[in-house]
């Protein structure tokens, strides 16, 4: 497939599941008693109000990235670290929760693609449109999962953890960003994607789950 062509059909799910994670993020921080997302502009649907240049190029080049993190005051909250929880699971979850709506549409779709050209049917185009949707909100949740600051996964597991480790995983905020990176990188420029590895399980558990079909095998 043409290379513009496959940056067509990859830009739109790629933009809408970075932009209902971060919106996710900021939407349950307000309803827990924090505006700031909202003060700042970003309790939007809007791609543009989330976006990280460097994060998203990543997310077309290797298929993992970020978005501008969601601002967070967790002392607005009732409780700040059961809530600071919640709102990092926002982020995956909404996610997942995308996932199962393209596996819905997928089972749709396959009702009506018997027998369709491949290669110009416009359903069909569609259909790899959603299928990678499924697939990226599936990646995203599972990535954001690492408890690697900053990703949602270390606010989660300080969440989880006895007050005397926080500040073990607290230390960890300042190398993270650059874990990331340089694991990214390593396996960008080895050929070989060990968060594909890790995370390529779930992709074919919740494909088949949700979609009939292992859809791991075609990404």
């Amino acid at each position: 497939m043409d290379t513009l062509v496959v940056f067509l059909i990859w830009a739109p799910p790629i933009l809408f599941a970075i932009t209902v994670h971060e919106f996710a993020h900021g939407w349950v921080a307000n309803k827990l008693g924090d505006p700031t997302a909202k003060y700042a502009g970003r309790l939007t649907l809007n791609p543009l109000s989330h976006l990280d240049p460097i994060g998203t190029l990543m997310l077309f080049i290797v298929h993992l990235g970020w978005a501008k993190p969601v601002p967070v005051n967790p002392f607005n909250f009732k409780d700040p670290k059961r809530d600071m929880m919640w709102v990092s699971l926002a982020g995956p979850g909404s996610n997942i929760l995308c996932a199962l709506g393209c596996g819905i549409v997928i089972r749709f779709l396959n009702f009506f693609l018997a027998g369709a050209d491949p290669k110009t049917s416009f359903l069909s185009i569609f259909f790899y449109m959603v299928a990678f949707g499924l697939v990226i909100n599936v990646v995203l949740a599972i990535f954001n999962l690492l408890p690697i600051p900053p990703l949602d996964g270390s606010k989660i597991l300080m969440g989880i953890l006895p007050p005397e480790y926080e500040y073990q995983i607290a230390q960890l905020e300042r190398f993270g960003p650059f874990l990331l990176i340089f694991l990214i990188m390593i396996s960008w420029m080895l050929g070989i994607n060990f968060f594909w590895i890790f995370i390529s399980p779930f992709v074919s558990f919740f494909s088949i789950l949700f979609a009939g079909v292992d859809l791991a095998r075609f990404f």
